[in-house]
């Protein structure tokens, strides 16, 4: 019997030590790829700038992605409070996903006005400027919300008119497939540039509406298809919209920009 308790007990100490050896070799990977994990989503996110901007080619590489970007793209910081650009940070290493959960730098949102279900707002953002011969000739903002199963992530890209879009689109979700997940499809993406996000009163009037577009109505500059079978995936991407182009998000921005007083 005493045999069969040393013969157990001896088990369990190796069992622990496998274990804590394991862990520490976990540990000890998940910090030494941590840099390139940054590094890979950094990579990522400029692909979707890039991508949303009309600018590149499909199959670039990190190289490529990296040298376009730093030509072609210029980070701002912009004040949501205020609506005016900032240098509070600097735009280029600024977070605004993790400044929305350090209370310092947010604030929670009272259900009323939390449309897009994110809960809590950031105090700034980083905006993602192309510029043509001085002028502005795109502005890409930044925009998330929640849709039937997960918060999409994804930017909004509007001509220097600050009213046509010239891109939409995610680079992270987790709506389901076929559904939700036909925000990624190119034939629905492709539905957006050259919508208007305003109305003639400066009204916000972009819309996803249930079924198609009806080419003859009045509304139909500023509205596009929904996604079939994803009705409640279609209301979030509504509603964020709505949010950041709305005066909680870029709207103050937006009128700052036209009145030449951002």
């Amino acid at each position: 019997m005493s045999s069969q308790k040393e013969s157990t007990a001896r088990t369990l100490v190796v069992a622990l030590l496998v274990c804590l050896v394991c862990s520490v070799f976990v540990a000890g990977a998940a910090v030494a790829l941590r840099p390139t994990q940054l590094e890979n989503r950094q990579l990522d996110k400029q692909r979707s700038i890039l991508a949303i901007a009309g600018l590149g080619e499909a199959g670039m590489s990190g190289d490529q992605v990296k040298t376009l970007y730093a030509e072609r793209i210029v980070a701002r910081l912009v004040d949501l409070e205020t609506g005016e650009f900032s240098d509070e940070f600097d735009a280029n290493t600024f977070d605004p996903l993790v400044a929305a959960k350090d209370p310092a730098l947010s604030e929670a949102l009272p259900s009323r006005e939390d449309i897009a279900s994110i809960k809590r707002l950031e105090r700034y953002s980083t905006v993602y400027i192309v510029e043509e011969g001085g002028q502005m000739d795109t502005l890409i903002l930044p925009v998330r919300g929640y849709g039937l199963w997960s918060t999409l992530y994804g930017f909004v890209a509007v001509k220097g008119d600050l009213n046509t879009v010239a891109g939409f689109g995610f680079y992270q979700h987790g709506e389901t497939p076929g559904l939700g997940g036909e925000v990624d499809n190119p034939k629905w993406r492709n539905q957006w540039p050259g919508k208007e996000l305003f109305n003639e009163n400066g009204e916000l009037a972009v819309q996803i509406v249930k079924g198609s577009v009806d080419p003859q109505s009045p509304r139909a500059d500023h509205q596009v298809d929904g996604l079939a079978g994803a009705t409640l995936t279609s209301n979030g991407v509504n509603n964020l919209l709505h949010f950041w182009l709305g005066e909680h998000g870029f709207g103050p921005f937006i009128a700052n920009l036209r009145a030449g007083e951002a």
